[in-house]
């Protein structure tokens, strides 16, 4: 047995989940500013802790689209074929909206509960 394996798929585990819970948003926010193809997302991905690959951001994308939060066009590319564009609609914007408004406290709980208590004495 590799020592540290079990904690390292712990670990594994645990940022899969937590990428899980985030990415769509985050994919959200990467078009806020104007529509991208796919590899344009997974490179902006790539430079972060939520690097992912296309098995996972493709099928993500379907479901935005599927879910109306962004619509595709497809336009001719001078390096190869044609390339899908993402863009977000209004009900993409306002889930991202949402989701933006949420965080900070979110982010704030979990630290918050995870920071061990500074000043307190422990009574027994």
């Amino acid at each position: 047995m590799v020592e540290g394996g079990a904690s390292n798929q712990v670990t594994e585990k645990v940022e899969v989940q937590l990428r899980k819970g985030v990415l769509e948003y985050c994919v959200l926010a990467l078009l806020r500013d104007g529509p991208k193809y796919g590899v344009e997302l997974l490179k902006d991905l790539e430079e972060t802790v939520l690097a992912t690959s296309q098995g996972t951001v493709y099928p993500l994308l379907s479901r935005l689209r599927r879910d109306e939060l962004v619509v595709t066009t497809w336009q001719e590319s001078s390096t190869g074929p044609p390339r899908r564009y993402y863009e977000l609609t209004d009900a993409g914007r306002a889930a991202l909206i949402s989701f933006t408004g949420l965080w900070p406290a979110f982010r704030d709980t979990v630290d918050h509960l995870l920071s061990p208590p500074t000043g307190r004495r422990h009574h027994s």
